[in-house]
């Protein structure tokens, strides 16, 4: 059976980005999902002095055998300030250290949701971008905007964006 690792490059609790990720993967049938959570992988602030006084943290190592045994990845990416959110910036440059083709040719499903009506667009474009040079296989890009007037009850109410991210997942699902 394939098997799929879900998260939120997010540390909040309460994060709308994890929500849409568990909801995303819920919609994957025949494959064993894990839900990652960035607070369980607690990593100092990446600093180069760090890394050569003390090696490379043993939680971003968790992490990213975490990518190497799955066969594809959902990612739901928080926007704060345009950018990725600090936490998974600085898991993402841990791992990177480790690694430099950090997503190992994994399909992905990258996706961000926010409060606002552009969806975190920004952090997607950036991620566009930025991921390929890690190996990334970015399969689909979903974008959710207007998270509190989209999304209820762990699901996505709004019947086009609800059709759209069930096609985009099925894309996903071919590539596994």
């Amino acid at each position: 059976m394939k098997k799929i690792i879900a998260f939120a490059g997010s540390n909040s609790k309460t994060s709308i980005n994890k929500q849409l990720a568990e909801y995303a993967a819920s919609l994957v049938d025949n494959v064993e999902t894990t839900l990652l959570d960035l607070n369980d992988f607690d990593l100092p602030i990446y600093g180069i002095d760090l890394e050569n006084e003390k090696g490379i943290p043993d939680n971003a190592k968790k992490f990213l055998d975490f990518i190497k045994s799955s066969d594809g990845i959902i990612l739901s990416l928080a926007e704060h300030n345009g950018a990725y959110a600090t936490v998974f910036k600085n898991l993402f440059d841990w791992m990177s250290r480790i690694e430099g083709k950090t997503f190992q040719r994994k399909p992905m499903l990258l996706m961000a949701t926010s409060p606002g009506a552009r969806g975190g667009i920004s952090v997607l474009n950036i991620a566009k971008d930025r991921f390929p040079r890690h190996d990334a296989n970015i399969v689909e890009v979903f974008s959710l905007p207007s998270f509190g007037a989209n999304f209820s009850e762990g699901k996505i109410t709004n019947v086009d964006l609800s059709t759209d991210l069930k096609g985009k997942v099925e894309q996903f699902k071919k590539a596994l």
